[in-house]
């Protein structure tokens, strides 16, 4: 249900966060505001920014330094953790390997992805069964990044309180069976400067919400509003660009939007992004949601998905190495 929106608006989330935990939330004036605030934006855009989140602004920075370093390595340093099928599509893949409708992208990237043990998730799980590959260059570097990622699921669990509020439901509505054991991506993506071809192309995302880290002083991020125009996204520092993905629109049935959007970077300057995805449980089937098929007419207009599958047919048919 996207519109044709000029500009993503900035959220202030800190009064939900400070009532996250309270089984009354959604009674406190300030948890309101914000729920009404994300109602809006996830109905006309798809994309919002959030401040207030409690990250602290030199963390985003330091993941985003470490990123680099790792990205001004020689390519030698940095396919010791090459990407591969049998590494779960783990790692490092070079410009070129992404591909997006068939399209390669120029971009390189570290994947990563919540561990999953042999059997854990059966057959379904089996293509991304894997650890994922850390380099041992920068120092540091997996502390940090595991650090990161503890605090972009805490605070991801918490933005959905208010996005399930703004639905109609309850704050818990995506957690026990639907996200209690939520599944996490990370891309760790670096686009060289002054690119005229596109660095990331037009896709959705795949889950619930994505966090996206991107550089301060970089324009690159654009958004497509409902009359096809490519809305720019520039960064807002110490905030996070958000954005719903496939399965929060099938809950919702429609009524908020996985929207479409696209990297460009024709910047003089590399461009580092860090992209958190907070996804549902792995084997999860995801439908629309009772309250919110009675919010659009009674008919479920979405087919059940399971995440699991989603997330592998996409693996399978976005990379070549």
């Amino acid at each position: 249900m996207a519109t044709d929106f000029k500009s993503i608006p900035i959220i202030d989330i800190g009064p939900l966060l400070a009532k996250c935990d309270d089984p009354k939330m959604d009674q406190d004036p300030g948890v309101a505001y914000v729920v009404k605030q994300l109602d809006q934006a996830c109905k006309e855009a798809g994309f919002f920014y959030v401040k207030g989140h409690g990250i602290p602004e030199t963390l985003l920075k330091e993941v985003k330094n470490l990123t680099r370093k790792f990205f001004e390595l020689p390519y030698e340093e940095k396919t010791k953790i090459k990407m591969t099928a049998d590494k779960g599509y783990r790692g490092y893949q070079r410009i070129g390997e992404n591909i997006t409708k068939g399209v390669p992208d120029i971009h390189e990237a570290i994947d990563c992805y919540k561990e999953v043990k042999p059997g854990m998730y059966g057959e379904l799980g089996k293509p991304m069964e894997g650890c994922n590959q850390w380099p041992s260059n920068p120092a540091n570097f997996k502390k940090l990044m595991e650090e990161y990622i503890s605090l972009c699921t805490e605070l991801s669990k918490n933005i959905m309180r208010g996005i399930a509020l703004a639905l109609g439901g309850s704050p818990y509505e995506f957690e026990g069976e639907r996200a209690g054991d939520a599944f996490w991506v990370m891309r760790l993506i670096g686009y060289p400067e002054l690119c005229s071809d596109i660095g990331c192309g037009a896709h959705t995302d795949y889950g619930l919400l994505t966090l996206v880290n991107q550089d301060d002083d970089i324009n690159a991020l654009q958004v497509r509003n409902l009359s096809g125009e490519w809305i720019s996204a520039p960064p807002v520092p110490g905030t996070f660009v958000c954005n719903i993905g496939d399965m929060l629109k099938i809950y919702s049935n429609g009524l908020y939007e996985s929207t479409l959007h696209q990297v460009k970077n024709s910047s003089p300057k590399y461009r580092v992004c860090v992209a958190y995805f907070y996804e549902t449980n792995f084997d999860t089937a995801v439908e629309p949601l009772d309250i919110c098929k009675q919010k659009t007419g009674g008919a479920k207009k979405f087919e059940r998905a399971v995440y699991g599958e989603h997330l592998v047919s996409k693996v399978q048919s976005n990379f070549v190495y």
